[in-house]
């Protein structure tokens, strides 16, 4: 990274509360929402906001959220957020649950308006239409817990001595066959951006073209395990190194995060318009 780009990520990111001692309100402010550019990975990428080469969402899980109804007395919820992966910004994970909290005791007419409410705040801070999906009736299971399907790269019996982000390691990844395949592995691990806490993830490659050299993508993967980025800008980076590294004319790179406050984020970024995220809640989240 250049000094020019490393301080314009500082500059972005020194006034987010992530990391800092915060007050935890708990009366309605969406003032506590923070916005991160996700220009801040994408130039270091080399990626320009007009030519994306992938599409996607991210995708939020809310188990955390509560609010007082007219007469006062409490509700809870669960949520589903899905913010459009050519925002402009993404939502810092913090501020997020910041803002959540605000809620708590603040009373609203309906589960109704509280979820036009997220979603005109998550809209306005990430500028474009965020969409928001509640469920306060928890006997309803709107969620299940699954598992991802393909072939797990975890029992390769390799040996592994690189930690830090290493993308040489994709160098002649592709083998001779042509292949439609499903790969995943439970074993990625990073670290938040600014705190250097661990991020815990399983990730699903779905792709069509060369065949990937199976340890090679295992060691790569495993190469971000004390690499310190946001969720969304591993999974782009992974998209784009794979895209890079290998001769393939369609992929589809899928995490699931485990949940940190209350939230979880699986960020899907895939060369397919129509791709189709599940929100499968793996065994970890």
């Amino acid at each position: 990274m250049s000094d020019s780009s490393l301080y314009s990520q500082n500059d972005a990111l020194k006034n987010l509360s992530l990391g800092k001692v915060t007050e935890y309100k708990c009366h309605y402010d969406n003032s506590l929402l923070q916005a991160v550019p996700r220009s801040l990975n994408r130039d270091e990428l080399g990626l320009k906001a007009t030519s994306l080469p992938f599409y996607g969402v991210d995708l939020w899980n809310i188990y955390e959220l509560s609010w007082l109804n007219k007469k006062g007395k409490p509700v809870v919820a669960t949520g589903v957020v899905k913010v459009p992966y050519d925002s402009e910004f993404l939502i810092e994970s913090k501020s997020f649950k910041l803002y959540l909290n605000s809620f708590n005791q603040s009373r609203f007419d309906s589960v109704e308006a509280v979820q036009e409410i997220l979603s005109k705040d998550l809209s306005v801070c990430a500028t474009k239409p965020v969409e928001v999906t509640l469920n306060a009736t928890l006997d309803k299971i709107t969620d299940t817990l699954g598992s991802f399907t393909g072939v797990n790269l975890d029992d390769l019996d390799i040996e592994v001595s690189e930690y830090q982000l290493s993308p040489a390691l994709l160098k002649n990844v592709s083998l001779e066959e042509t292949v439609t395949e499903t790969l995943y592995s439970h074993l990625l691990k990073s670290n938040c951006l600014i705190t250097s806490q661990p991020d815990w993830a399983s990730v699903e490659i779905s792709y069509t073209g060369k065949q990937l050299d199976r340890e090679k993508l295992l060691r790569y993967l495993i190469s971000f395990r004390q690499h310190n980025e946001f969720h969304e800008q591993c999974v782009e980076r992974i998209f784009c190194d794979l895209m890079t590294y290998g001769s393939l004319t369609s992929l589809t790179v899928y995490a699931r995060y485990t949940r940190r406050g209350g939230l979880d984020i699986n960020p899907l970024r895939s060369t397919s318009v129509s791709s189709t995220i599940k929100n499968v809640r793996l065994i970890r989240q």
